[in-house]
């Protein structure tokens, strides 16, 4: 390991870092433009620039390795003219649009130039202009503000793998762009808002509505797919105007979807504030007494294997105890949250989660995707997954239809027989998996869906353990979910239970009469036409499919509305966190129900959101573990041997219903402007 001295301190670093990251380690900040961590090195920006003694100008920090012996200083007088006339020439042709511009307060030119610039140009020439181009409804670019860094190209061909954008021309006429006229097309794109260190790329939903000092900042966690993303939630008053990713290198890293960052104005439109109860025909408006007074009225006098309830994909964990804490009191144990028709058994939680961990795909060398588009489905984990690719000795198959994955995949065929080959080691890709140290197997939930999912379950569990692939220092059997509440449901045991029925078993009751009253906690994706002439009592935030079919309307909260739990696809317990409130006489789905089982004249035994959360962790011993992974035990094997249906597999997952994929996305008037011109235009 290479010593070196910085400024006088002597330390030692790992060898084959570059200089800036060296100075990081000595606690040295070095201004920068185009370098990024997680970006490789463009050397474009000449901001880093320090004196190496024994060299005879400035070096540029962020493309020089370390080596022995090196003196290197950050402040010298030498350093301090090269950054300053570095700084004069990115503002020769910057335009003075700090007081109009959307990165005002929060932009590294700005701040870098307060301490390392000149405070003074000698320019007096006229100023260059460049033509904003047009990206598509998600980034607004103002290029002459642009600085040439090429993090936004870098980031979009190396991290979402999708060659869009270069640079055209040279000198002065060099320009950013996407060569043809065209909208950018990657689901991660609005991340390049995030690394542009100057105003040339902003959001266009979010122009001209705040400024950053306004803001109200509070982290979260996303809830629009299954990874949990961690992010930024940015408010002013009661409405949420940004969201940011926040850092966590064991999930997103710094990363986070378009739908996460841009779906927030769905949580303004089409809202349900105010309880509701269909009289003649129609829902008129009337006060929560009335309505929960009506609901558990009609709870109570149904007999309680003619109740049943479902869960929807965006419910919080909290909600979802109580609900089953209810029901169960009154003896229904009619309940499922597998609304999608998924063979899972929420006893086995191996079965059901990403065993690996989102993180345990930087060490996997073998991957099989099986009946799953990430892409689309976890769009951060295909980040990852195209990540560990790069780094290379990385081999990726495919069992399923043939698409895109922004990463080269080796496609067997889109028939389960290849499955079934692999099983009895007949296939060519069968000694991959033996010769893998840490293969990774990720199975859609599509898959597990389908009638013949536990068969097909059985069988992968069984490839995993013929194959050496469940370890006690390694499990490469995953489940990819595609909804928030999924996993934390499946934890807290709402599933049928005591002779309960589960969803198409309610469906068939339904048919024949057997199941009067449907609670639906947020469940907008049910078949409402299978709910028949069923009661149904819907707990939720928008005016979506479950409101035009309810009987009853209780309005709940967002996810952005509440102190609530989630448990991500790798089973890792997060919390969301309370940013603005309900609007109207919504109301948190946990108060709510509390509130209904008084009514009920049931005892839950739990008043407060602590108590609750101790009654969750009683259920699951896991949720007393806030940000922790809970290894899930593999001992037992899961699915059912049986008869599987060879043959094609369907995604349902693709960008046609990416941008609106739940109750908030398909509210939000940005994601039908995605829907138009990243899906419309294109067919």
């Amino acid at each position: 390991m290479p010593k070196l001295k910085i400024d006088g301190k002597e330390i030692e670093v790992q060898a084959g870092i570059t200089l800036i990251q060296a100075c990081e380690i000595a606690g040295v900040e070095i201004p920068r433009f185009c370098y990024h961590d997680r970006l490789s090195i463009a050397g474009n920006c000449r901001m880093c620039l320090v004196e190496v003694e024994k060299s005879p100008k400035p070096v540029a920090s962020c493309a020089m390795p370390v080596s022995e012996g090196m003196v290197v200083h950050t402040d010298s007088a030498m350093v301090k003219k090269a950054r300053e006339g570095v700084m004069e020439f990115l503002l020769i042709n910057h335009p003075l649009d700090c007081p109009i511009c959307d990165q005002g307060g929060e932009c590294d030119l700005q701040d870098q130039a307060h301490l390392y610039g000149k405070g003074e140009s000698r320019y007096d020439e006229h100023k260059r202009a460049v033509v904003d181009k047009d990206w598509g409804p998600l980034v607004e670019t103002q290029m002459t503000r642009c600085i040439h860094c090429t993090r936004c190209v870098r980031f979009l061909t190396e991290v979402a793998g999708v060659e869009d954008l270069g640079a055209t021309g040279r000198g002065e006429h060099t320009e950013v762009g996407t060569y043809i006229k065209k909208s950018v097309g990657s689901e991660m794109s609005g991340n390049i808002i995030d690394l542009c260190p100057v105003g040339a790329l902003t959001s266009k939903p979010y122009a001209f509505k705040a400024r950053s000092w306004e803001l109200k900042k509070t982290e979260t966690i996303d809830v629009l797919d299954a990874v949990g993303s961690n992010i930024r939630v940015d408010s002013r008053g009661l409405e949420v105007l940004r969201v940011l990713p926040r850092l966590n290198e064991d999930i997103n890293e710094e990363w986070i979807s378009d739908k996460t960052r841009f779906a927030y104005d769905g949580l303004k439109c089409q809202r349900l504030d105010t309880p509701m109860i269909k009289k003649e025909g129609r829902l008129v408006s009337v006060s929560w007494e009335e309505a929960l007074t009506y609901a558990a009225e009609k709870l109570k006098s149904t007999f309680s294997n003619k109740i049943a309830a479902f869960v929807g994909n965006l419910a919080d964990c909290e909600s979802i105890m109580v609900l089953k804490d209810l029901l169960n009191s009154m003896h229904c144990y009619n309940l499922d949250c597998r609304i999608d028709g998924a063979k899972i058994d929420a006893k086995k939680r191996s079965s059901y989660i990403f065993n690996s961990t989102i993180a345990g795909i930087d060490q996997s060398d073998v991957c099989l995707l099986i009946g799953t588009n990430p892409r689309y489905e976890a769009s951060i984990i295909n980040a990852r997954i195209r990540k560990r690719w790069t780094m290379g000795g990385y081999k990726i198959s495919s069992i399923g239809p043939e698409i895109d994955l922004a990463y080269p995949v080796a496609h067997l065929g889109n028939d389960l027989n290849i499955l079934k080959e692999i099983y009895l080691r007949n296939h060519p890709f069968g000694p991959q998996l033996v010769q893998a140290k840490y293969p990774l197997v990720i199975l859609g939930s599509d898959v597990a869906s389908r009638p013949d999912g536990a068969a097909i379950l059985y069988m992968v569990d069984q490839i995993c353990r013929n194959n050496d692939m469940v370890r006690a220092d390694w499990n490469g059997y995953n489940l990819l979910q595609k909804v928030a509440s999924r996993v934390g449901a499946l934890d807290l045991g709402f599933v049928p239970e005591k002779n309960g029925k589960s969803m198409q078993e309610i469906y068939d009751a339904i048919a024949e009469n057997e199941v009067e009253v449907v609670y639906l906690l947020g469940a907008d994706d049910v078949d409402m036409k299978k709910l028949g002439t069923s009661f149904v009592i819907y707990q939720g935030h928008h005016g979506d499919k479950g409101a035009q079919r309810a009987d009853i309307i209780l309005p709940g909260a967002a996810y952005t509305e509440k102190n609530a739990t989630y448990v991500n696809t790798e089973g890792r317990v997060q919390r969301a966190s309370l940013v603005v409130a309900p609007p109207g006489d919504a109301k948190e789905d946990r108060l709510i129900l509390q509130e209904l089982a008084k009514y009920c004249e049931v005892n839950l035994g739990y008043n407060s959101l602590s108590e609750l959360r101790e009654r969750m962790a009683k259920q699951a011993a896991h949720f007393a573990n806030v940000d922790l992974i809970t290894k899930a035990d593999y001992a037992c094997e899961f699915g059912v041997e049986g008869e599987i249906n060879y043959g094609k597999i369907d995604i349902s997952m693709s960008k046609d219903n990416y941008y609106m994929s739940d109750v908030i996305t398909r509210s939000s008037r940005t994601m039908a402007e995605c829907v138009k011109n990243f899906v419309v235009a294109k067919k």
